[in-house]
């Protein structure tokens, strides 16, 4: 069988910051999916994987049955998920005999990005909160723009955000003739770069064509391919409109993509929604 998640892999990956002393509370018992120290100890379903904890495992069991209070247990909690410091087979035996809640000392970890008990199913999903969580941390954004929910789907992503970040803020740079800091770079490249993107996708209502991905995603797609057209055109200088149709013409099933571009255009390019109009009138 398969051991449980290890405290110290889930650390790694979200890349937890701390541990806050919460008390002593009554904690459900099927919300215990791993072990501080003794992983390799318990499978997932918290039974001894070898006969040599089998005695101790004996004499919790008989406390159980005759009614011996036992101590509470020690454990770590992130995102509503617990991980047992002291008290493996305790937890153990619990379970066996279908018991609901334990009384646990808690200790809640501290995490930048936000995390929920369902992503403790998928490794690769906990790899990727890592990295927004190390986002968050090297950006600001949750503090400068607390209402931001920037969710990728794959990993790797959010170190390409980043790079986007410091493009922006040398091209301000230049721009305004003056030294941009980091927070500028964050909110500017944030108000008028991604979220524009992002509200032409919920207008448009694209995300319906691609199932079981986020505006994020949709996001980086388009810019991506919007800078791998600019470094591979001689002479040329292609914008966003003319991205996001290459974009469907290649990849995209029907003309969703086509539809967003235009509305992109309108959100980026205000003067030349502005020109259309006066044309209609002169007609």
């Amino acid at each position: 069988m398969d051991r449980n998640l290890a405290w110290d892999e889930v650390h790694d990956k979200l890349g937890l910051r701390g541990l806050i002393r919460r008390g002593v509370h009554t904690i459900p018992v099927d919300k215990i999916v791993g072990s501080v120290g003794r992983y390799g100890d318990f499978d997932n379903a918290f039974l001894p994987t070898s006969n040599a904890l089998s005695d101790r495992w004996r004499k919790i069991n008989r406390a159980f049955y005759d009614d011996i209070n036992l101590p509470p247990v020690t454990v770590y909690m992130v995102g509503g998920a617990y991980f047992v410091l002291d008290g493996n087979h305790r937890v153990s035996v619990a379970r066996e005999h279908g018991v609901q809640f334990l009384d646990a000392e808690v200790f809640e970890a501290v995490t930048r990005a936000p995390v929920h008990i369902e992503d403790f199913i998928d490794a690769d999903h906990l790899e990727v909160l890592g990295e927004y969580s190390r986002f968050l941390e090297r950006t600001q954004l949750d503090r400068l723009r607390p209402q931001q929910d920037i969710q990728f789907t794959t990993g790797g992503a959010y170190e390409q955000m980043i790079e986007h970040i410091a493009v922006h803020r040398y091209f301000m740079g230049l721009e305004q003739k003056r030294t941009i800091t980091e927070d500028e770079a964050v909110i500017d490249w944030y108000d008028n770069v991604y979220m524009p993107v992002i509200d032409a996708v919920r207008e448009e209502k694209i995300l319906k064509e691609f199932p079981g991905r986020t505006e994020s995603d949709l996001y980086l797609w388009i810019i991506d391919h919007l800078y791998y057209l600019r470094e591979n055109c001689q002479n040329c200088d292609v914008d966003v409109d003319e991205a996001a149709t290459s974009y469907a013409t290649r990849f995209g099933e029907r003309s969703p993509l086509e539809r967003m571009q235009q509305a992109i255009a309108e959100i980026l390019h205000p003067a030349g929604k502005e020109d259309k109009a006066a044309e209609g009138q002169n007609k």
